[in-house]
């Protein structure tokens, strides 16, 4: 199945299965607060790849931890926001109900298969494993035994169409290739049928071909189970093959959400425009467009909007306060205040990099 055919821009998608309302993560620290996420806002339906988008160290992975209620606590917290996942908040859930709900509802596929895997344990003990805690969770013998849960491994294993499973449940890791590794993450994710997988850049150690086949087989099982995808990466040719919809991110929060078309061909944020402007081009020959200076420390946040020290159309009004959310069309979002209708009498700005990628 083709991926670009099956990124149709929300062709058939189900309810929302996800829904994040102004969620904040802060640090605690020896600088006093760093606010990782701070106020972050989207929603995912059954069947949908969100794409998150943005630089390392713009909060990306800690909005994908805080989802799960893995943060590394005590230094980090969740203050404030709704996490929708199913019609339950999770925000309210104590540990133990949240080590019911992962693996069964939400999963994650991390992006180093070298280290997310036990080197000295079997596929098969991994896979057991994750299964044994899931049956944790269910009424008394509807796992079945030791045999039905073998059953249940190679399944598992098949499904991410690994080649003779029940021979490689018997392997270590360091006898698979990185892209068959890959697969096994998957297979774990995706062994107790969650109906939300968070994959954080699970491309980035797999070659180009790989990557691909990875890519494809992603949204091959999703066309299947209508399974909902948050897809982290900064790889704007994967957010193109893989993503529906596209939040965009910066300094802990979102700055732009669009449907990937609309994103790509009309982007309306500055920091989109300049991240699609720095995209290496077959076509073009002219020096590579690098966005200047570095995003604000997370512990010293500015007042007005994060990204004015670096965009070349900013004015007072940017400084001073942050710019609200703008709907541009029906499903696109941008906090910027060059949207704002009173930007045009304040005078001339510069005209934004060419961003636009059809």
């Amino acid at each position: 199945m083709s991926i670009i055919a099956a990124n149709t821009g929300g062709a058939g998608l189900g309810d929302t299965v996800l829904e994040v309302r102004d969620l904040h993560t802060y640090f605690y620290n020896r600088w006093g607060i760093t606010k990782a996420v701070d106020g972050v806002s989207f929603s995912l339906r059954a069947g949908e790849t969100l794409g998150i988008v943005g630089e390392s160290g713009c909060g990306k992975t800690m909005t994908a931890l805080s989802l799960l209620r893995l943060i590394p606590r005590p230094a980090a917290r969740i203050v404030s926001g709704d996490i929708i996942l199913d019609g339950e908040n999770l925000v309210d859930k104590t540990d133990k109900e949240m080590r019911q709900i992962r693996g069964r509802k939400i999963s994650m596929i991390l992006q180093d298969p070298q280290t997310s895997l036990n080197p000295v344990f079997t596929i098969g003990n991994q896979l057991r494993e994750a299964l044994a805690i899931n049956e944790k969770g269910r009424e008394r013998g509807a796992g079945g035994g030791r045999k039905a849960m073998l059953g249940r491994a190679v399944e598992a294993l098949r499904s991410v169409r690994v080649a003779a499973p029940e021979r490689r449940l018997q392997n270590f890791p360091h006898q698979m290739s990185g892209g068959m590794k890959q697969r096994v993450i998957g297979a774990i994710a995706l062994s107790c049928a969650p109906k939300v997988i968070i994959a954080d850049e699970p491309t980035t150690a797999l070659d180009v071909t790989i990557q691909l086949q990875y890519l494809r087989l992603l949204k091959e099982i999703q066309a299947e189970t209508g399974l909902g995808i948050i897809f982290i990466t900064h790889d704007f040719g994967i957010v193109a093959r893989m993503c529906d919809r596209v939040a965009v991110m910066y300094a802990g929060r979102v700055v732009e959400d669009a449907q990937v078309r609309d994103l790509f061909n009309r982007p309306q944020h500055p920091y989109t425009q300049t991240l699609m402007a720095s995209v290496p081009q077959m076509e073009r020959t002219e020096r590579l467009f690098a966005i200047e200076g570095q995003p604000p420390a997370l512990y010293a946040l500015p007042d007005g909007c994060r990204f004015a020290d670096r965009c070349q159309h900013t004015r007072d009004r940017c400084r001073a306060e942050y710019p609200p959310t703008t709907q541009v069309a029906a499903s696109h979002t941008a906090n910027c205040w060059m949207l704002d209708r009173q930007w045009a009498d304040a005078g001339p700005v510069a005209a934004a990099p060419a961003a636009a990628i059809s």
